[in-house]
Order: C-alpha cells, then sequence, then structure tokens
C-alpha cells in the first residue's frame, strides 16, 4: 500500500506549529472554532481580508494564538 502524502502550500493560514503542539482537549478546542467562526461569519472580523476568507481557520489561529479565550458552560 502506498504512502499517502499531504502537501501543504506556503499560503496555509492555520499556525500548523501551533496545532500540533496543542495539549489541551482537541474535542473543546473544535467545540470553540465552531462558535468562533459562527461569530466571525455574523459580525466579521478584521483579520478575515488578509486570511483570504477563511473563516474556520481564522477561528482556530484566533484560539491557539490566544487572541480569543474560551469557556465551556456547564
Amino acid at each position: 500500500m502506498a504512502k499517502k502524502q499531504i502537501i501543504l502550500s506556503s499560503d496555509t493560514v492555520l499556525p500548523l506549529d501551533l496545532l500540533v503542539t496543542y495539549d489541551a482537549n482537541m474535542y473543546e478546542l473544535t467545540c470553540a472554532a465552531i462558535k468562533r467562526a459562527a461569530q466571525i461569519n455574523l459580525l466579521g472580523d478584521e483579520e478575515l481580508e488578509e486570511n483570504r476568507g477563511r473563516v474556520v481557520s481564522l477561528a482556530i489561529k484566533q484560539i491557539l494564538s490566544r487572541k480569543i479565550e474560551y469557556r465551556l458552560e456547564e
């Protein structure tokens, strides 16, 4: 069976170094990213244009870089 390779272009919006080293709960990150992406979609964001309109990638980037903080409601 041939190995699959993932080729990333240099214009990747996601901070892969932060994503790879993220050691907290991935489910929580996913939930936070979904909610943040919905906020960006409704309200917009200053960084959206420089991230080529990639809403979900921007949401993940903002969370991983700690520009946006989140907490889970109980």
